[in-house]
């Protein structure tokens, strides 16, 4: 709403304000013995003796030297003294003076022109204007509630001119002198008064902010002063009770300090513990780092940093520890011997430690499940006296379960190798990576490449954890490392470590395992007493041979175990009486019938190999080696299907030995008078059972050939007879991996002829000699070779005569 206004002209003398803002209806006091202040008052003073009224005089605001453009016209109520006694004016402010050009009169003051401006407000007020006082009140009240002037709070309530109430702001101490200025040159009082509520309500809002800020550090303040003084009344209790226990009175930084330089630590590894107990030292209480300081010291101070156990170095006791305690394994059982031996021989030769390195090892035993990787390392450690501890490393992802968190981090640990150390007591235990080829990766890091220099023994006589950050020397530690599969373990990794192959057990080595270990811990389990039940070796050979057949002894364990249930349970039922010899005729009335019967032992028609075009090939598994069936057959040429179609889960590999068999047989067919014209005009169908079961691997080559071969012909494949080996384009045998394992899982089959390439012959050495004299091993070079000794004679028909294996 605009104000309505009339103009008159004035002449008065100027009263300059520095940095001070008078608004209409406020009376301020000013002090005269400013010069310029007194003489604008004697310039109003002789201007009013020739003038009714009293002394009139201009109040400006002048900022940096420069006058604002509008004034206040003020009165001169009285001329006095002041309280400090000094000579004073009280002046009132009366109303708005729109400054003009400067004149002359009477006296040394500045004399100017002016336009004052009577406002005028319609009456009755707006709606809005009514609103806008109500608010502005309540928040001027809210203030002076706040400063405790209650004596001014009804004076502001008695105003109801929008213009007076709106300059009654200019007494605000909060206000700026620009916010003041601003006050005074907005002319109309409605715009006025809405300029004072924002003002006051953001000073407002800052003093909410103040003084909730001021309250949480006081809180903050009260909180601490409170913690210090329970930790000084904590302190005196633990000093009476101290006293009361005639205990020494010392600071935990001074035990850290008495610890570190009494315990035996090499002397990089003492500097380092002394810099952190001086850390300790100048630390508060309530510091984190006190915390982290004190874990580390405890972590350091228990590592075994000097001690170690003396190597048994009794050759022939450590060996027939190994053998007691394992059947079999001879390569391990050699590695450990000569370990020993060369340590015994370094030592009396002083040449225990040389640039810094001890004699230690790094061994990774690679072979199936159950065949006595694991329990193998804590035979080693009991056979050179050292200890024994076991890292399982199984699904681990995370680089800092090897090397150690920082430090930093809450929960910080140092890593599985140093915590082994730890644990063992000893500088030199035996320390068994279990599954480091189920080591995996993902965002956290490698833990496989964090391995790299704790496995590497020319780098971890300087093994640095993080955690730790003080060099560990691991270059006597014995680490054994177990795998089932070597290829899932990074080469580099691989390189570092000396590869012994576990490639499964013969059935005379299970049967001795069974009767010497298998049987005794079982029956300890079972409750069961030594003459109380017994197996003979007719029924150990056929649970080993029919009931399991693995690599392992792991199978074999649970059968003599639930044999030995079977037979105290029905003791208990009054059913069998004790002592009883267990045979195996009956096996099949205790625990069921066998799992696992030789394809010999079946019905002819009923074998697999009963029909062209299934032949038996031998592979090597996760779980060991394995016998491998391959089935062929063609599509009906009305079909139009051709073309070759593989099932059963092959890789890339396999896949592509069925396209050269196939090639091969089209291209020579002729020369063995195959009629290969069934192969251009009829879909060829190749199969590998167990199809949930992934297959890859070059080795499948001569059996897919054969297989083929057996289809064209209509020639039955030898249920006696399983081959290995890749195949080339003309027909070559080329040479293959895991003739060991492929042997001993023909030999578990009851299968008795082998056809290998002739290349891998020299395989043949690390065979046991009892499973090489049950099976008739053929090395050939081509794959004629391999059809002249598979297929059935020509002429035979769907029931030939096959030979029996023995």
């Amino acid at each position: 709403m605009a104000a309505e206004s009339t103009a008159f002209t004035l002449v008065l003398p100027v009263l300059p304000l520095d940095d001070e803002v008078v608004l209409p209806g406020m009376v301020v006091p000013l002090d005269l013995s400013d010069a310029e202040v007194r003489a604008a008052v004697e310039a109003a003073q002789a201007a009013a003796r020739s003038e009714p009224g009293k002394p009139r005089v201009l109040l400006v605001p002048r900022i940096d030297g420069t006058y604002a453009k509008t004034g206040v016209l003020g009165t001169v109520e009285q001329v006095g003294r002041l309280a400090d006694g000094d000579p004073g004016a009280l002046i009132r402010g009366r109303s708005r003076v729109s400054i003009g050009a400067g004149t002359t009169g009477p006296g040394a003051a500045l004399w100017v022109e002016g336009t004052r401006v009577e406002e005028t407000v319609p009456d009755p007020l707006p709606g809005q204007t009514v609103e806008l006082v109500k608010e502005y009140k309540a928040l001027a009240t809210a203030w002076l509630k706040k400063r405790g002037a209650w004596q001014v709070v009804d004076r502001v309530q008695a105003i109801d001119d929008v213009s007076a109430l709106a300059d009654n702001s200019g007494y605000s101490p909060f206000l700026t002198i620009e916010q003041k200025v601003e006050l005074l040159e907005t002319a109309d009082p409605v715009a006025r008064l809405k300029l004072a509520a924002q003002q006051l309500r953001h000073h407002l809002a800052e003093q909410d902010v103040a003084e909730t800020i001021a309250k949480d550090v006081q809180e903050g303040v009260d909180k601490q002063q409170r913690e210090f003084l329970l930790r000084r009344q904590l302190e005196a209790v633990r000093k009476e009770l101290r006293e009361l226990n005639g205990e020494q009175e010392g600071e935990e930084s001074d035990d850290y300090r008495t610890r570190v330089e009494a315990a035996d630590l090499p002397e990089k590894v003492r500097e380092a513990a002394l810099k952190e107990v001086d850390k300790l030292e100048r630390s508060s209480d309530q510091s984190p780092e006190g915390s982290w300081i004190r874990t580390w010291l405890d972590t350091v101070l228990e590592l075994p940093w000097n001690e170690r156990t003396e190597d048994a170095y009794d050759i022939r006791g450590a060996q027939a520890v190994l053998d007691a305690e394992h059947a079999g394994l001879e390569d391990v059982k050699e590695r450990i011997t000569e370990y020993l031996a060369v340590r015994k021989r370094r030592g009396d030769r002083g040449l225990g430690v040389v640039g810094g390195r001890r004699g230690g090892a790094v061994l990774a035993l690679v072979g199936p499940p159950g065949v006595g990787k694991t329990s193998l390392g804590e035979s080693v450690a009991h056979a050179m006296g050292r200890k024994f501890v076991r890292v399982a490393l199984g699904g681990v992802r995370d680089e800092a379960e090897i090397r150690g968190h920082r430090r930093t981090y809450v929960g910080a640990l140092p890593g599985r190798i140093v915590r082994a150390v730890k644990e063992a007591g000893s500088m030199n235990p035996v320390v068994l990576l279990d599954e480091i080829d189920k080591v995996g990766s993902d965002f956290r890091g490698d833990p496989a490449a964090a391995l790299l220099e704790v496995l590497d023994p020319a780098q971890n006589h300087t093994f640095r954890d993080h955690y730790l950050e003080v060099e560990l020397d691991l270059s006597d530690v014995v680490f054994l490392a177990t795998a089932n599969v070597l290829e899932a373990i990074p080469e580099a990794l691989a390189d570092r470590m000396e590869i012994v192959r576990l490639d499964g057990y013969t059935e005379d080595e299970k049967i001795v395992i069974a009767r010497d270990h298998l049987l005794p811990r079982q029956l300890e389990r079972a409750g069961l007493a030594g003459d109380e039940v017994t197996i003979d070796e007719g029924a150990l050979r056929k649970l080993a041979g029919e009931y399991t057949r693995e690599a392992g002894v792991r199978n074999l364990e649970r059968s003599v175990a639930r044999l030995l249930r079977k037979v105290a349970a029905q003791h208990e039922l009054g059913e069998r009486e004790l002592p009883f010899t267990v045979r195996d005729e009956d096996l099949r009335g205790l625990i069921g019938r066998p799992h696992h019967v030789p394809e010999s032992a079946q019905d002819p028609a009923e074998r697999r190999t009963a029909v062209p075009g299934v032949a038996t090939g031998l592979a090597v598994t996760g779980a060991g080696g394995d016998v491998l069936f391959v089935e062929a057959s063609l599509a009906d040429p009305e079909t139009g299907a051709a073309g070759l179609t593989l099932t059963g889960q092959l890789g890339d590999v396999m896949k592509e030995s069925a396209r050269i068999a196939l090639s091969f047989l089209r291209s020579h067919g002729a020369e063995l008078e195959l009629p290969v014209g069934d192969l251009k005009d009829r879909g060829v169908h190749i199969h590998f059972p167990a199809g949930a079961v992934p297959k890859d691997g070059p080795s499948a080559g001569v059996t897919m050939t054969t297989a083929l071969a057996s289809l064209l012909s209509g020639r039955l494949v030898r249920t006696d007879v399983a081959m290995t080996g890749e195949v080339s384009l003309t027909g070559r045998v080329l040479p293959i991996g895991g003739v060991k394992q492929k042997l001993l899982a023909a030999h578990r089959a009851g299968v008795t002829t082998v056809i290998i390439p002739k290349r891998n012959e020299p395989d043949l050495d690390d065979v046991p000699a009892e499973v090489l004299d049950k099976l008739d091993v053929h090395a050939v070079t081509d794959v004629r070779q391999v059809l002249e000794l598979a297929l059935a004679p020509a002429g035979s028909g769907a029931k030939p005569e096959v030979p029996v294996a023995a």
